[in-house]
């Protein structure tokens, strides 16, 4: 219904582009980055203020962390989106190019992001790479938020597949091989089955990692409708049995 594909939009709008958007619009004061070099806090300056992404946040409540002398005073009066991410506060650091970040590193500046939003109040815009002269985003700044958007929906695919194939226990020793096993709380998955070991192949990918898989009721993301087997996941394409190990054992050795 349409209630529905308004909440699963108003999700999607939380997600991404909407937060990176939102709020940011009303009083959009323009700062060149020559203007923002003046709120470093320090006095006789205007105040204190901090860019991510080219959005200007006033940080005076923060000031024990970005005025001089704080932990973080490299980040005033600046877009050192990039420092953000990797941690980095030398001076070759301190820079706003997001070029060849990881997924991980743009999900660290979205939350960042999402952090000033909630806590500090939005200035105005920074004019350079991520917003031109008249305060309209930048080809930079589409595709850094493209790449986050990215970012955010591949974690939340990573989680879906990490609670319908929870990573098993295992531990090794010389003398009995190693041994794979499932429990109710296996790789960190509370849920009220425990599985049978699994190899999972990912696509494109050598390796296999062993995991838990439900072996009654209907497959992942069926209705437990008549229609399916009820053999859980056991027949997903992916999944391959270890060799020597009983079907339905919640636990499997194999020897050296």
């Amino acid at each position: 219904g349409a209630m529905w594909r308004g909440a699963a939009a108003g999700l999607l709008c939380l997600a991404a582009a909407c937060l990176l958007r939102r709020g940011f619009e009303p009083r959009a004061r323009l700062l060149s980055a020559a203007e923002l070099r003046r709120y470093r806090g320090a006095p006789g300056e205007p105040g204190l203020y901090l860019a991510l992404l080219g959005r200007v946040f006033d940080v005076e409540r923060g000031r024990k962390h970005y005025g001089p002398g704080g932990a973080y005073s490299g980040l005033a009066g600046r877009d050192a989106t990039r420092a953000f991410a990797s941690g980095d506060f030398t001076p070759a650091g301190l820079v706003d190019s997001v070029s060849g970040l990881s997924p991980p590193e743009l999900l660290s500046i979205h939350s960042w992001l999402s952090f000033y939003r909630d806590n500090y109040d939005a200035v105005g815009k920074l004019v350079g790479r991520f917003y031109d002269e008249n305060g309209a985003p930048t080809e930079a700044l589409r595709e850094v938020e493209a790449a986050i958007e990215e970012a955010l929906k591949f974690q939340a695919e990573s989680e879906q597949k990490k609670q319908q194939f929870p990573p098993c226990n295992s531990e090794w020793s010389s003398a009995k091989g190693t041994r794979f096993w499932c429990s109710r709380q296996s790789g960190g998955v509370h849920r009220d089955w425990a599985g049978v070991p699994r190899k999972l192949y990912g696509p494109g990918s050598r390796g296999s990692r062993c995991v838990c898989v439900r072996s009654t009721g209907p497959p992942w993301g069926q209705p437990a409708s008549s229609q399916h087997s009820d053999r859980g996941d056991l027949d997903n394409p992916h999944l391959q049995q270890y060799d020597g190990c009983p079907a339905l054992a919640e636990q499997c050795v194999l020897l050296t």
